[in-house]
C-alpha cells in the first residue's frame, strides 16, 4: 500500500493531524493505522457484569478510536500550564492559541459550553492561601468537561468527518515497526493478525498514546531514534465522599495541587479529578491491570476520586523507567489476584491491612466493586509511599478531611510515558519523515495537549506537500 501520509494511532493527536489537514485543504492521501474499533464498536462488558472481564485482544477502554479519551473523563484542561513539556519546545503563547482553537474544534463538534473552574475568584485566592500555607502549589485551570459519555458520541462525529473526507482507517491493524531507508523511514509494517504488509510514505506519524508508550520505547531503541529517558508516575487513586470535596468541587471543579514532600522532594501531583465519579479499572499488555477514573454527565456517586501521582525520574546506568512502573503494577496485581487493591488510608498509618469488613462499615463505599481490599504498601516502592502519604497530609490543610482515616487508596495508578524523543519545534526527528506526536513523545500528557500536537503537525505536513 502507498499513501502520502501513514499514521499510527487513532487517539487525539492522530486524528487532529488528519482534520488539520483536511481543513487546511491538504490533497494528501492519509491512512491511520489504529490496533483498536470503531468508536461505535467500542464497549466495556463490565457495564453489564460488574466485573472486569480482561476482553482480548485488548481492552476497549484504552484501545480503539480516540484512544483512552473516549472512556475517560473527558476533560479538557484550556490552560498551557497543565498537560505536559510541550510549551517548552513550541512556546507558551503558540501553545495557548493552538487550545483556544482547539477548544473551538471540540465545541463544534458538540462539546457542553460550559466552562468550569472560572470564576469565584475571592474563593480560589483563599483555596490557593491554604496551599502555599501547606507547602503546595494550586493551578487553577478553567476545564471543559465534556463527560464520558459525551466524549464517546464527540469522537464519533470526528471518526465520521474523517472518514466523509476521505481518510482510511484501518481498524484491527497493528503497527509492527518503521521502515528504514538509511536515516529516512518510508512507511510502517503492520499486520491484521493474520498477514503482514508495508504501507509506504512520504510522511509517518508515530501518536500511539500512553497506551504504546512501551512499544515507541522499543521501536526507539531499534532504529536508533534519538531519545531521553522519560519520567513514569507511580501513585494511587483517591476515593472520598463528596461533602469532603465540595468547596474544591464547587469552586475549581478539578483542583490541581503540586508538591515536593520531605525526605525524597519528588513532584508529587493530583490528577484527574472526577467530582461525582467512579473508579474504573484498565487492562494494559501482560494483563497489567490499572485504576483510573471516570466521570459523566449525567450519572453521578456519592464520591469523588482524583489520582495522586509521584513522578520518577531515573539516571545512568538505569534506563527503563516503563518496566520499571509495570514491575511495581505486576507485583500489586499479585497481591490482588489480578484484580486493582483497595485500602483505606487509616489503616496504612497503622501498617495493617484492609478487611472487606471494614469497607462495608465506612462511610466512603467503593465506586469499584471488584476491587480488592488488601495491602498496598506491600507492593508500593517505599520512596513512593512516604511521598503519597506525605502529600496526603498536605492537602489535608487545604481540604480538611482528605487524610481521613476512611479515605480509600485504590492501586495501581501508573501514568507511562516515552522516553521523550527528540525533536525540534516542527517536530522533526533525526529520522527524515518520522514525526511522533502526543502521549509517545513524551512530550504531552492529556487530551488537549494531544490534540494540539496534532493540529500543529497537520499544518505542517499540509506546507509540506
Amino acid at each position: 500500500m502507498k499513501t502520502d501520509v501513514v499514521i499510527v494511532g487513532a487517539g487525539p493527536a492522530g486524528i487532529f493531524t488528519a482534520y488539520e489537514m483536511i481543513v487546511k485543504d491538504s490533497k494528501s492521501k492519509i491512512v491511520i493505522v489504529e490496533k483498536g474499533a470503531p468508536v461505535e464498536k467500542r464497549f466495556c462488558p463490565k457495564i453489564k457484569t460488574q466485573k472486569c472481564m480482561n476482553c482480548k485482544p485488548y481492552c476497549h477502554i484504552t484501545t480503539g478510536f480516540s484512544g483512552a479519551g473516549a472512556f475517560s473523563d473527558g476533560k479538557l484542561s484550556l490552560s498551557h500550564e497543565v498537560g505536559g513539556d510541550l510549551p517548552t519546545l513550541i512556546g507558551p503563547a503558540k501553545a495557548q492559541e493552538t487550545i483556544d482553537y482547539a477548544d473551538k474544534i471540540y465545541l463544534n463538534f458538540g462539546a457542553d459550553t460550559k466552562v468550569e473552574g472560572v470564576n469565584n475568584s475571592e474563593a480560589v485566592k483563599e483555596i490557593r492561601k491554604k496551599a502555599i500555607k501547606a507547602g503546595l502549589k494550586l493551578v487553577d485551570c478553567p476545564i471543559r468537561h465534556m463527560g464520558t459519555e459525551k466524549a464517546q458520541s464527540i469522537y464519533l462525529e470526528i471518526e465520521r468527518f474523517l472518514l466523509d473526507h476521505g481518510v482510511e482507517i484501518l481498524f484491527g491493524h497493528e503497527c509492527l515497526n518503521i521502515i528504514l531507508d538509511g536515516e529516512a523511514c518510508r512507511g510502517v509494517r503492520v499486520t491484521d493478525g493474520k498477514a503482514e504488509f508495508e504501507i509506504l510514505a512520504a510522511s509517518t506519524v508515530i501518536a500511539t498514546g500512553r497506551r504504546g508508550a512501551d512499544w515507541l520505547e522499543r521501536v526507539c531503541e531499534q532504529n536508533n531514534i534519538m531519545h531521553l529517558p522519560g519520567t513514569v508516575d507511580i501513585g494511587v487513586r483517591v476515593e472520598v465522599r463528596s461533602e469532603v470535596m465540595e468547596n474544591v468541587n464547587n469552586v475549581l471543579y478539578e483542583s490541581k495541587l503540586i508538591g515536593y514532600p520531605h525526605p525524597f522532594k519528588n513532584k508529587v501531583r493530583t490528577f484527574c479529578q472526577n467530582p461525582g465519579g467512579f473508579v474504573s479499572q484498565e487492562n494494559y499488555d501482560n494483563d497489567l491491570a490499572v485504576v483510573n477514573g471516570h466521570s459523566y454527565k449525567e450519572i453521578k456517586s456519592d464520591n469523588t476520586n482524583l489520582a495522586i501521582l509521584c513522578s520518577h525520574n531515573f539516571s545512568v546506568p538505569f534506563n527503563r523507567p516503563i518496566a520499571y512502573a509495570q514491575k511495581v503494577g505486576e507485583l500489586t496485581n499479585m497481591l490482588g489476584n489480578g484484580h486493582i487493591l483497595v485500602q483505606r488510608f487509616g489503616d496504612i498509618l497503622d501498617g495493617k491491612r484492609t478487611w472487606d469488613k471494614e469497607l462495608a462499615q465506612s462511610n466512603v463505599r467503593p465506586t469499584l466493586a471488584d476491587a480488592v481490599a488488601g495491602d498496598i504498601t506491600a507492593a508500593m516502592p517505599y520512596r513512593s509511599m512516604i511521598n503519597i502519604i506525605n502529600f496526603m497530609q498536605a492537602v489535608d490543610y487545604v481540604v480538611p478531611g482528605f487524610a481521613s482515616a476512611e479515605t480509600l487508596l485504590y492501586s495501581p495508578e501508573l501514568k507511562f510515558y516515552s522516553n521523550r524523543v527528540k525533536m525540534d519545534e516542527n517536530f522533526t526527528t533525526n529520522i527524515r519523515g518520522l514525526y511522533c506526536l502526543g502521549d509517545s513523545s513524551g512530550w504531552t500528557r492529556g487530551l488537549m495537549m494531544a490534540s494540539i500536537m496534532g493540529i500543529l503537525m497537520g499544518r505542517r505536513l499540509s506546507e509540506i506537500k
